[in-house]
């Protein structure tokens, strides 16, 4: 299986990927947990049905110590007893976020004052931008059909 257009090769492709990778940096630098960082990828790329981003998100996950269990419950994370209470909050306010079309009314007040009690403004600012960025990256991926499977943790930097 091809991509129907190469990202990494093509010179706009690559020169936008290398700007939201690094708006990328302002996130994976901040407070946001990294575990948390990672089960806000690895969801929402099983929303979208982004099988690119699920492939690296879940192996960069283990590589970095990530349970399989935690790993393989992250779709069924409501019925999971493995999440703590502040990464079910950012898992319910990543599939809102992820889900805006499904939802009339958008991520809802509820949503978001749970992930407030768990995180401060700045995570909160991070794990916005995360689930933002996810998305743009599950977008690209789906829409050029970029193929799973070959990914390597740390492949990107």
């Amino acid at each position: 299986m091809d991509a129907r257009l190469n990202l990494f090769g093509n010179p706009v492709a690559g020169k936008f990927l290398r700007y939201i990778n690094s708006a990328g940096k302002a996130v994976s630098d901040s407070a946001l947990p990294a575990a948390t960082q990672e089960l806000v990828k690895l969801r929402a790329s099983q929303i979208n049905g982004c099988g690119f981003c699920t492939d690296m998100h879940s192996k960069d996950a283990a590589a970095a110590g990530e349970t399989a269990v935690r790993l393989n419950l992250v779709a069924a994370w409501r019925e999971a007893t493995v999440f703590t209470d502040a990464e079910r909050a950012a898992l319910e306010l990543t599939e809102q976020g992820t889900r805006i079309a499904d939802a009339a009314g958008g991520v809802t007040d509820e949503a978001w004052s749970n992930a407030a009690k768990h995180y401060d403004e700045d995570q909160l600012a991070a794990l916005v931008s995360l689930i933002a960025l996810i998305n743009a990256y599950n977008r690209l991926n789906v829409i050029v059909q970029q193929p799973a499977g070959d990914y390597q943790p740390g492949q990107f930097g």
